[in-house]
């Protein structure tokens, strides 16, 4: 007989939603705005000048979104609470000059994005999304939701060894997708963008275009225990996030009154960035400035000085919550023989010395406090030594802004695949985790 899940699904079925709506990092800041607008935050301009008033408030930059309430009562010395993430996933993104092809077929060209597992784009139905942008420079999303594109992998009549030997991928010659027949002429990818987008293909000027899996996200297992779906690594995060900064941002209204004039603990923030697969060089990567400016101008903003600035800052936490690598089956050599988190096991605290995490024993507490507060599971993570350990925005966060910070996240497997797998509670579990750690 089935098990009933253990956890209320909603949650889950609405992150479900969040990926389908959110192909590019850019869609997937215009659907978390969205859902920040509904619950009346306010958009500020970053030319414009800003108010202290209390109230939710977020700031777009391309891929990347800042949002954060400010409780009633907070002063410029309050201390935040932020919760980190990214809108960037490993992907096929489309060249300068798309318009390419051989031997009578029309192909897009290609650049690889990030550390992805080339082998999972094969033979997958892919779509096309992203940004249009237009003379002037205004931006405009656009999504081919639809199989578009197909990277059709070789016949194994042609290629005899490849179950023995292995696949062998040459990422420029191999990974070009066909997308028709006929003879190639430049133009054709932006004149039929311009036409899915309602636009004129001469108004646009440029692009940031890329590909997605068109299969959607859905339950998996006997038991529908298991969720596979597109950009879990990152925007499981991002999903669980916004929906913690908004649970947040409500219990802080009901409490305003309670607090009878004291000073509320923190400015609970979400932090999104992108380009964190790249190493987030970039103005809207975690090595970039906007977090620091946001947060700087949120103070002053309160009327608050250099001063009030660095005390803020002083008493900041910060949780980076990303995937991280559930123990596989297949191979569990690969894993610390100590540590094997599973799916639905609750978030994972990820640590390394060498600092690709940026967990020490102190964040252990404030992660541990928010789990029981919250009554939610929790597991470690942590690398086998033989195998090199990645990295997330966590170090880079506390190195860029001298901030206390946690690395954490849920335990997947197929991690930078098309197509990713997490637990269906976990993301129930880690937005339940990430309130109470908002809430201070």
């Amino acid at each position: 007989m089935s098990n009933p899940a253990r956890f209320d699904r909603g949650l889950t079925d609405d992150l479900m939603a969040y990926l389908a709506a959110s192909p590019s990092p850019y869609h997937a800041v215009a659907s978390a705005a969205e859902r920040l607008e509904k619950a009346g935050f306010q958009q500020l301009v970053e030319t414009a000048a800003w108010d202290g008033t209390a109230g939710g408030k977020y700031v777009v930059r391309g891929g990347a979104i800042i949002a954060w309430y400010v409780p009633e009562g907070a002063t410029p010395t309050t201390p935040f609470r932020i919760v980190g993430a990214h809108t960037d996933s490993p992907n096929l993104r489309v060249k300068p000059v798309p318009d390419t092809g051989a031997h009578g077929w029309r192909q897009i060209a290609v650049e690889i994005y990030g550390g992805t597992l080339l082998n999972t784009w094969l033979d997958r139905d892919l779509g096309l999304s992203g940004r249009l942008t237009l003379r002037g420079g205004e931006h405009r999303l656009v999504s081919v939701d639809r199989p578009l594109l197909r990277v059709p992998q070789l016949a194994v009549h042609l290629d005899r060894s490849v179950n023995t030997e292995g696949l062998k991928l040459d990422r420029q010659r191999h990974m070009t997708p066909i997308w028709g027949l006929g003879r190639v002429q430049e133009g054709d990818l932006i004149d039929f963008l311009a036409e899915e987008a309602g636009l004129v293909a001469a108004d646009i000027v440029g692009w940031d275009l890329m590909t997605h899996s068109v299969e959607p996200p859905a339950y998996l297992g006997r038991d529908r225990e298991l969720l596979a779906g597109p950009r879990m690594d990152n925007l499981l995060s991002v999903h669980a996030g916004t929906a913690a900064l908004l649970a947040a941002a409500a219990a802080a209204e009901r409490g305003g009154s309670e607090r009878g004039g004291a000073e509320p603990a923190c400015v609970p923030v979400l932090a999104a960035f992108d380009h964190e697969e790249n190493g987030s060089q970039s103005d809207t990567g975690a090595e970039g400035p906007l977090l620091g400016s946001v947060l700087e101008r949120s103070v002053h903003a309160r009327g608050g000085s250099y001063e009030d600035r660095a005390r803020a800052l002083a008493g900041t936490i910060c949780l980076s919550s990303d995937t991280g690598h559930a123990v596989h089956p297949n191979y569990s050599e690969r894993h610390d023989p100590g540590h094997h988190p599973m799916p639905n096991g609750g978030p994972i605290l990820k640590v390394n010395v060498n600092q690709r995490y940026a967990t020490d024993g102190g964040g252990r507490a404030v992660f541990v406090e928010a789990c029981e507060r919250a009554g939610v599971p929790w597991q470690t993570f942590v690398s086998n030594n033989a195998v090199p350990c990645g990295t997330t925005i966590g170090p880079i966060t506390a190195a860029r802004h001298g901030i206390s910070v946690i690395d954490i996240g849920v335990a997947i497997l197929s991690m930078h695949s098309a197509r990713e797998l997490c637990g269906a509670d976990d993301p129930y579990l880690l937005a339940n985790a990430l309130t109470e750690f908002l809430r201070g």
